[in-house]
């Protein structure tokens, strides 16, 4: 069964994807600079219900607990994209894709990199 991240825990799960297996000191200080402020009780707290529901795993060899993502990042995202496009595109990729194209400036690198994506998708069938 594919874990469902909320948006706080979603959060942490970036930072470690991004960094690697980290203290929550570290993870607190990253969401307080990239995201918002949080404390670190609630951050502590989170992580610590996280690795409860098997989301993340934690190494106590140390005297500083270090957490890392059991998770993996592309199967997540993709399971929270596929729900995304069932939710509100009624499955439809093409719709989504139109959506996203319309909504803002799309510049010449973003469609050539777009044009070789479907270049690349063609020639596996």
């Amino acid at each position: 069964m594919q874990a469902e991240p909320t948006k706080s825990e979603l959060e942490i799960l970036q930072v470690l994807w991004q960094f690697g297996p980290s203290t929550v000191r570290f993870v607190n200080d990253t969401l307080n600079e990239q995201k918002r402020s949080v404390q670190y009780t609630s951050t502590l707290k989170l992580m610590q219900i996280m690795a409860e529901k098997e989301m993340l795993t934690t190494d106590k060899s140390s005297m500083k607990h270090v957490y890392s993502a059991a998770i993996e990042e592309k199967k997540t995202k993709g399971f929270l994209l596929e729900k995304f496009v069932d939710n509100l595109y009624n499955g439809s990729s093409s719709n989504l894709m139109m959506q996203l194209l319309g909504n803002k400036k799309t510049t010449k690198e973003d469609l050539d990199e777009i044009r070789a994506m479907l270049d690349k998708i063609e020639n596996k069938k």
